[in-house]
């Protein structure tokens, strides 16, 4: 109830949609508590009350008590409203909508009215965040006990809304928890990176070499190369190819810019590193291609991006001291399948890319995961549709180039990375305006980066 006066306080009708499992007890008892607050309520029922079980049979029947009065639902009875409640199916769903549901919540959705979904969106799986058929497109939702797993997967973030969590007062405790992933936040950030003591100096800020930038794509290791600057990097060599060398210099002379021909030129680069990030810009013709084999040969940390994720793809390899960081294209490509599987399977995905590549594999897009072979994977769910633009995946790489140079612990430079990244991105759009969801750059994160890595109590 909170939740709606909240986000609604002007509202004074509501419609809700109860179904016929516990979901519609839920709803049954938010009717209850908004008509004793005074508002006007319409309850559908797409089941007969008395056909309810339990609590929602109990919750009904209060409903009832106090006044109420549902209507069944038929093709023209979803009441005019100021806000309607999905209580239509909960976590149980495992099948696709019939006709009846389906009708139902396609008629929500074409409504135009605001919509708070209880636990989950009717329709959509809370195992996988695929649609059974049709699902109901949230403006919120108010989940209860415990997020879902899949809340993070298949295509929930396009159904979820904002996303509320309610624990109903249950203690929390996950010591016999059977724990599916772990949600990467602030407090996980502040105990992960410590504050840099005042004797720091760039040595104890690690040196970070990033390979990259065939003829002409100059772009893709500047970006990388500031980013890791901004998040604490002592040092950053950027070696690239030396057409490249003048433009990169000119615009950012705190990089250190080294113009590579031969595999000799690079070892002697590689011997001085701490951390190692190639791919972004890089091509894939024999001079990227001689690169990356220099590069896999030598035994330090590595982040491996773009067109290195797709020459390892062509010739396969499994190493335990590299951070994989593909998206979903280079994911299909790296797994012989296809975009549009590794999207409907975005945690097998990443589980199965760590199996087969070893270390850590950082799969990218809505709702970041980062797994490895046998630690419980994590989600990242910041950020924001804008992200979607050219750089963004080199800035994300040399964020965790960066963090692993300080670190030196692959996991928690890549879910440290990869969380960093996604709020600078969501702070950096509010400077754009509270309602825009696309032109934001990805050098727009570098102001913000650096607040976001130092975030202390």
């Amino acid at each position: 109830m909170r939740t709606l006066q909240r986000r609604w306080p002007a509202a004074k009708r509501i419609g809700i949609a109860c179904g016929s499992g516990n979901n519609a007890g839920d709803g049954y008892v938010l009717a209850r508590l908004a008509k004793a607050a005074g508002l006007e309520v319409i309850v559908v029922a797409l089941c007969e009350p008395s056909r309810l079980q339990g609590d929602a049979l109990t919750a009904s029947k209060d409903f009832s008590s106090d006044g109420g009065a549902p209507i069944a639902w038929s093709k023209n009875v979803l009441p005019r409203s100021d806000v309607l409640v999905d209580a239509i199916f909960g976590t149980g769903l495992s099948r696709p909508l019939d006709e009846h549901l389906r009708e139902c919540v396609e008629a929500i959705n074409h409504s135009a009215i605001p919509v708070l979904a209880l636990d989950i969106p009717s329709g959509l799986d809370a195992n996988t965040g695929l649609v059974q058929g049709a699902a109901v497109k949230a403006t919120c939702t108010m989940t209860f006990v415990g997020l879902k797993l899949g809340f993070y997967l298949g295509v929930a973030p396009d159904y979820l809304g904002a996303l509320e969590f309610c624990d109903l007062g249950i203690p929390h405790s996950t010591e016999h928890a059977d724990i599916a992933a772990r949600r990467i936040d602030t407090e996980w950030l502040r105990q992960s990176l410590p504050q840099r003591s005042r004797l720091a100096h760039k040595g104890t800020g690690g040196h970070v070499l990033i390979i990259g930038g065939g003829i002409g794509m100059p772009g893709a290791v500047r970006l990388c190369g500031e980013a890791s600057l901004r998040v604490g990097a002592g040092l950053v060599t950027v070696a690239t190819h030396p057409d490249n060398m003048a433009s990169i210099v000119i615009d950012r002379p705190e990089l250190i810019v080294r113009a590579v021909r031969t595999t000799e030129q690079l070892n002697s680069l590689i011997e001085h590193a701490d951390v190692i990030a190639i791919g972004p810009g890089l091509g894939q013709d024999p001079w990227a291609q001689a690169l990356v084999d220099a590069t896999f040969a030598s035994n330090k940390p590595l982040v491996v991006d773009a067109d290195a994720l797709n020459l390892l793809a062509q010739q396969p390899r499994k190493q335990d001291h590299w951070i994989l960081t593909p998206h979903p294209g280079e994911a299909a490509r790296l797994l012989g399948c296809t975009t549009q599987a590794i999207q409907q399977t975005r945690l097998q995905s990443a589980r199965s890319l760590a199996t087969r590549f070893g270390g850590v594999v950082v799969l990218k897009g809505a709702n970041s995961w980062v797994a490895d072979e046998v630690g419980i994977p994590s989600v990242c769910d910041r950020g924001n549709p804008a992200m979607a633009t050219p750089g963004m995946g080199d800035v994300l790489t040399g964020v965790i180039a960066g963090l692993l140079a300080q670190t030196k612990d692959r996991s928690i430079a890549a879910r440290a990375g990869v969380y960093v990244h996604a709020v600078a991105g969501d702070r950096a759009l509010l400077h754009l305006g509270q309602r825009v969801d696309r032109g934001l750059l990805a050098s727009d994160l570098f102001a913000e980066l650096p607040s976001v890595v130092s975030t202390y109590e």
